[in-house]
């Protein structure tokens, strides 16, 4: 395991520090699963960048012609995404 020295702003420093002990965490476990997260969504984004590079209009017409084909399941209606709330974010105001 690795040893970083992390300058951090003290505004964010002290977010990092209440958000962790909320989470019932170190500072050190939250900074490591922020790190994880960041990887990781920027790795599926390179994922599906490199899957859109292999793909061209048509097969994209083709799968989502298999979409719509596809089963709802009960009370789902083509609207249910529609009507769904908006998600809300978390800001963090410490």
């Amino acid at each position: 395991m690795s040893q970083v020295a992390l300058r951090l702003p003290d505004s964010l420093h002290q977010c990092a520090k209440q958000m962790a002990a909320r989470d019932d965490a170190s500072l050190n476990q939250f900074i490591v699963t922020a790190v994880a997260e960041k990887i990781s969504a920027l790795n599926t984004e390179a994922f599906f960048q490199e899957r859109a590079r292999q793909s061209t209009p048509l097969r994209a017409q083709a799968a989502l012609a298999k979409v719509r084909q596809g089963r709802r399941w009960p009370g789902m209606s083509a609207s249910s995404f529609a009507d769904a709330p908006a998600p809300t974010c978390c800001i963090c105001i410490c």
